[in-house]
């Protein structure tokens, strides 16, 4: 595959603290020679582990992007051993306009990797993490939430590999988080996805969903603040007094396959018939699909299929065919 495209007056073997720009080359209509300034910052401080910190995969995700650009205002070279580079808005056009996917392309950064330097916007973005970000990096962070249409309990995850090591150490990066639930993903459907690539390659990668709902969730900023602060001291990139006294244990939960997801069979409006955190039996009821446009049609059910807690729910109301409105985790059982 050709080199990526895009170029960035930043060094990542400098030390020092650089705040830039990787410019994506983009010719249209207003601006023939014009980039897409995608934001990245590099803060190092001689040899030591690097971490790469991700947010804005997905545009209307605010949590993980605030959290970001509060710690490239706080962070110095000083502070550190190694080396932090922070990507506040990965996909800067969705970021921009508050979207999952790119207004340019339609691209899903998060189903675009490994992706392609000649391709469009999105997928340039995905080669060049890849390919360039991801060979610099020991450990990663991508900041996810609910975005727009799906609501969360708070958490901090893994997506285990085949490298037992690797989910090991990834783990221990996850209880260092010291996030109030800790996610282990055992299912993973698509190997596009940003984090799945990264655990392929041996990096110990980590994620989350903070918030959702296409808000700003005030606590969960509060949970990625405070364990970014607990995972540069567990990488050892900043001083072991960094970390924060823990409050509460992390409870940690995994979701193990497709049967733990809902969807919907018809178009119309979803009524939920359970709360964020509810604890399910296998055929209980998740709610029913109502049909405004035809009222003496019956509602139709749908169910849930295994046993757990609830911690995704639909935000919209309306659905289509085939949406997702909930999924479950259970306890982790290792």
């Amino acid at each position: 595959m050709a080199a990526s495209k895009i170029w960035t007056r930043v060094d990542y073997e400098k030390d020092g603290k650089q705040i830039g720009w990787l410019n994506l080359p983009h010719s249209v209509n207003r601006s023939a020679y014009g980039n897409i300034a995608i934001p990245i910052t590099c803060i190092k401080n001689g040899k030591g582990p690097t971490v790469l910190l991700m947010a804005g995969t997905h545009g209307d995700e605010y949590e993980g992007q605030i959290g970001l650009c509060k710690l490239v205002q706080k962070l110095e070279p000083s502070d550190i051993q190694g080396r932090v580079i922070i990507m506040t808005a990965c996909n800067l056009p969705a970021a921009l306009a508050s979207a999952r996917v790119s207004p340019i392309d339609e691209g899903n950064l998060n189903r675009a990797f490994p992706g392609d330097p000649d391709s469009t916007p999105t997928f340039a973005i995905a080669h060049y993490i890849d390919s360039v970000l991801f060979p610099l990096t020991n450990y990663i962070h991508d900041l996810h939430s609910g975005g727009s249409s799906l609501q969360y309990m708070p958490f901090a995850s893994i997506r285990y590999g085949t490298d037992d090591a690797v989910n090991k150490r990834a783990l221990e990066a996850l209880k260092a988080f010291n996030p109030p639930t800790g996610f282990v993903w055992k299912h993973t459907a698509d190997q596009r996805l940003g984090i799945a690539r990264a655990v392929s390659r041996g990096i110990v990668a980590l994620g989350g969903e903070f918030g959702g709902g296409g808000a700003v969730d005030i606590k969960g900023v509060k949970i990625v603040e405070r364990g970014l602060d607990n995972l540069l001291a567990h990488i050892g990139i900043t001083d072991k007094s960094k970390t924060h006294k823990v409050e509460m244990p992390t409870r940690l939960v995994e979701l193990k396959g497709r049967d733990y997801y809902v969807y919907t069979d018809e178009a119309g409006l979803f009524e939920p018939a359970a709360e964020l955190g509810d604890w399910i039996k296998k055929d209980q009821l998740a709610g029913w699909t109502h049909f405004v446009d035809n009222p003496g049609r019956k509602p139709v059910p749908s169910y849930f299929l295994m046993d757990g807690q609830v911690i995704c729910r639909r935000h919209f109301g309306r659905v289509e065919r085939g949406d997702c409105v909930a999924h479950l985790a259970t306890n982790f059982e290792g």
